[in-house]
């Protein structure tokens, strides 16, 4: 009788790709600078894999076969964008077409998702060292495109001060700090930032979500970056998602690649609360 992997003591292939699909689906938005669109390839490369096993080979880590797969799907489709559905939307995709061309792919991998250049190199099919060149291309082309105000919500005091220094060595301004939902609605109000950096748990047990949600009911068209400990428990597909999380604990690279994405695209993607 033959046993499945999964029952000889091994990681089944589908609940490997389960376990990160939600990562996939983060990357894809990111990339495409829209949800839908995002999720549509994501679906589209599970399908993929579904059809030809060997489109997810065994001797691969599997989150590098699964972006690898991705990208092979992605790029036989030619590396849509998500179409504009706002004046923000289009002025991204004009930023976009500006770019050297895949550096948006390596910056993405390597600060967002955390793949060394070797693996970035397996997923694009490309040599590690054209790999490291695009990374170092994408963020200075980020850095040298737009500068702003950047508010901070955040209650733990030393990582807000590390936020705010990673942001103003960007060259950005930060127009205040805000432990509190209230607090935020109330900062947002006075001072109109350009972007939002917002934890999801705050010092009296308030939302972050929540405190977006009620200042971009004022404004409408700040782009937002969440910061959480537990991202794959807000990247269900069961509501609107951000496009652009980061996990704690993060690095310099990931809050600088994060900041510029957004303040770059335009990111408008929040949680409902």
């Amino acid at each position: 009788m033959q046993h499945s992997t999964a029952q000889q003591g091994k990681p089944d292939t589908a609940d490997v790709i389960a376990a990160n699909v939600p990562f996939l689906r983060r990357y894809a938005r990111a990339l495409t600078g829209n949800q839908d669109t995002g999720d549509l390839y994501a679906e589209a490369t599970l399908e993929a894999i579904l059809m030809d096993e060997a489109t997810f080979p065994p001797n691969v880590d599997a989150k590098v076969a699964l972006f690898s797969a991705f990208h092979l799907v992605w790029s036989s489709a030619g590396a849509p964008l998500g179409t504009p559905d706002s004046r923000l939307s289009a002025s991204a995709q004009s930023h976009m077409s500006n770019l050297t061309a895949n550096t948006r792919e390596a910056l993405l991998l390597n600060a967002i998702e955390g793949f060394p250049p070797g693996d970035i190199a397996k997923i694009m099919h490309f040599e590690p060292e054209d790999v490291i060149e695009l990374i170092r291309l994408a963020s200075a082309e980020m850095l040298q495109s737009v500068a702003g105000k950047v508010m901070i919500i955040e209650d733990e005091a030393i990582i807000a001060m590390d936020i705010q220094a990673i942001v103003t060595d960007m060259g950005h301004a930060v127009t205040g700090i805000a432990r509190t939902r209230t607090e935020a609605v109330a900062l947002a109000a006075s001072n109109r930032p350009d972007l939002i950096l917002a934890d999801i748990q705050l010092a009296d047990n308030s939302s972050g979500i929540d405190a977006v949600n009620d200042i971009l009911a004022q404004f409408d068209d700040i782009p937002v970056v969440f910061i959480t400990a537990f991202p794959e428990r807000l990247l269900t597909g069961k509501r609107a998602e951000p496009t652009f999380l980061i996990t704690k604990p993060f690095s310099e690279d990931q809050v600088t690649s994060a900041v510029s994405q957004a303040m770059f695209f335009a990111s408008t993607e929040t949680l409902l609360a």
